[in-house]
């Protein structure tokens, strides 16, 4: 997967985010639906890290496709 490819799932998943969260308005969602917003957002902090890393492995003049998807639960665990 290029950087073109993750752009693109990052503006799929943002696309499924937003209109979550905007039928989340009023009557809120469905278990399922909160579950599902839920792993969007992990999956998007996953593609965002995926970047970031092959934008640092490209900076420092190493083969960006080297980075590898890391699992939801390490991503979800950094600290800002």
């Amino acid at each position: 997967m290029d950087d073109k490819d993750i752009l693109a799932r990052v503006g799929e998943l943002v696309s499924e985010e937003r209109a979550l969260r905007e039928r989340s308005i009023g009557s809120g969602l469905r278990e399922d639906e909160r579950i599902r917003l839920t792993d969007v957002e992990a999956r998007l902090d996953q593609c965002w890290d995926l970047l970031r890393q092959r934008r640092a492995r490209l900076e420092f003049g190493e083969d960006p496709a080297g980075a590898t998807e890391r699992p939801a639960w390490e991503v979800e665990g950094y600290e800002s």
